[in-house]
Protein backbone atom coordinates (compact mmCIF):
# COMPACT_ATOMS: atom_id res chain seq x y z
CA UNK A 1 0.00 0.00 0.00
CA UNK A 2 1.06 3.70 -0.91
CA UNK A 3 0.40 6.34 1.81
CA UNK A 4 1.20 10.05 1.40
CA UNK A 5 2.41 13.03 2.58
CA UNK A 6 1.49 16.75 2.33
CA UNK A 7 3.34 19.35 3.37
CA UNK A 8 3.55 22.94 2.43
CA UNK A 9 1.45 21.77 -1.06
CA UNK A 10 3.44 19.18 -1.65
CA UNK A 11 2.35 15.30 -1.82
CA UNK A 12 5.30 12.64 -1.56
CA UNK A 13 4.43 9.14 -1.28
CA UNK A 14 6.06 6.96 1.21
CA UNK A 15 5.46 2.95 1.36
CA UNK A 16 3.99 0.98 4.09
CA UNK A 17 7.10 1.15 6.52
CA UNK A 18 7.34 5.30 6.25
CA UNK A 19 9.99 5.15 3.64
CA UNK A 20 10.09 8.07 0.91
CA UNK A 21 9.16 6.22 -2.73
CA UNK A 22 11.07 8.73 -4.70
CA UNK A 23 14.85 9.60 -3.64
CA UNK A 24 14.27 12.74 -5.18
CA UNK A 25 10.83 14.49 -3.46
CA UNK A 26 13.36 14.68 -0.13
CA UNK A 27 13.94 18.66 1.09
CA UNK A 28 14.01 19.26 4.53
CA UNK A 29 10.62 20.41 5.13
CA UNK A 30 10.10 16.57 4.51
CA UNK A 31 12.43 15.41 6.73
CA UNK A 32 10.72 17.37 9.37
CA UNK A 33 7.52 15.57 8.50
CA UNK A 34 8.96 12.32 8.24
CA UNK A 35 11.23 12.96 11.30
CA UNK A 36 7.56 14.01 13.11
CA UNK A 37 6.18 10.54 11.99
CA UNK A 38 9.15 8.30 13.60
CA UNK A 39 8.71 10.82 17.24
CA UNK A 40 11.66 13.21 16.42
CA UNK A 41 10.70 16.55 17.23
CA UNK A 42 13.62 18.90 16.33
CA UNK A 43 16.17 19.13 13.26
CA UNK A 44 18.52 20.41 14.54
CA UNK A 45 21.58 21.61 12.81
CA UNK A 46 23.73 19.11 13.47
CA UNK A 47 20.79 16.07 12.73
CA UNK A 48 20.28 17.49 9.15
CA UNK A 49 24.00 17.56 8.74
CA UNK A 50 23.57 13.72 9.02
CA UNK A 51 21.06 13.64 6.82
CA UNK A 52 22.69 15.60 4.13
CA UNK A 53 25.70 13.41 4.05
CA UNK A 54 23.99 10.19 4.30
CA UNK A 55 22.01 11.43 1.07
CA UNK A 56 24.57 12.54 -0.43
CA UNK A 57 26.66 8.93 0.19
CA UNK A 58 23.90 7.25 -0.81
CA UNK A 59 23.75 9.07 -4.07
CA UNK A 60 27.18 8.75 -4.63
CA UNK A 61 28.13 5.14 -3.76
CA UNK A 62 24.27 3.02 -3.96
CA UNK A 63 25.07 2.26 -0.09
CA UNK A 64 24.29 2.88 3.65
CA UNK A 65 27.30 4.60 5.14
CA UNK A 66 28.73 3.16 7.72
CA UNK A 67 27.57 5.32 10.91
CA UNK A 68 31.15 6.13 11.78
CA UNK A 69 32.19 7.66 8.37
CA UNK A 70 28.93 9.65 8.93
CA UNK A 71 29.88 11.08 12.13
CA UNK A 72 33.57 11.35 11.29
CA UNK A 73 32.71 12.84 8.04
CA UNK A 74 30.26 15.72 9.81
CA UNK A 75 32.84 16.43 12.41
CA UNK A 76 30.37 14.62 15.08
CA UNK A 77 31.36 11.97 17.97
CA UNK A 78 31.44 8.52 16.64
CA UNK A 79 28.21 7.57 18.24
CA UNK A 80 26.37 10.37 16.41
CA UNK A 81 23.91 8.53 14.40
CA UNK A 82 22.56 6.37 17.72
CA UNK A 83 22.75 9.63 19.75
CA UNK A 84 20.91 12.04 17.72
CA UNK A 85 18.40 9.81 15.92
CA UNK A 86 18.13 6.45 18.90
CA UNK A 87 17.89 4.40 16.36
CA UNK A 88 19.70 4.45 12.72
CA UNK A 89 17.07 3.26 10.51
CA UNK A 90 15.17 6.38 11.35
CA UNK A 91 18.01 8.30 10.31
CA UNK A 92 17.49 6.45 6.71
CA UNK A 93 14.22 7.06 7.20
CA UNK A 94 14.01 10.60 7.48
CA UNK A 95 16.75 11.33 5.23
CA UNK A 96 14.47 9.84 2.46
CA UNK A 97 16.75 6.98 0.83
CA UNK A 98 15.42 3.52 0.26
CA UNK A 99 14.06 1.24 2.81
CA UNK A 100 16.37 -1.36 3.35
CA UNK A 101 14.69 -4.38 3.68
CA UNK A 102 13.21 -6.08 6.72
CA UNK A 103 16.37 -7.86 6.78
CA UNK A 104 18.93 -4.71 6.83
CA UNK A 105 16.78 -3.34 9.69
CA UNK A 106 16.57 -6.58 11.81
CA UNK A 107 20.30 -6.78 11.61
CA UNK A 108 20.65 -3.09 12.67
CA UNK A 109 18.76 -3.56 15.07
CA UNK A 110 20.84 -6.20 17.02
CA UNK A 111 23.76 -4.47 16.34
CA UNK A 112 22.84 -1.36 18.24
CA UNK A 113 21.70 -2.89 21.09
Amino acid sequence: MIATLEVKGKTVEVDDDGYLRNFDDWNEDIACALAEREGIEELTKDKVDILKFTRQYYRDYGSYPVFGVVCLNVNQPMDCVIEKFTDPVKSWKIAGIPNPGEETETFLKREIV
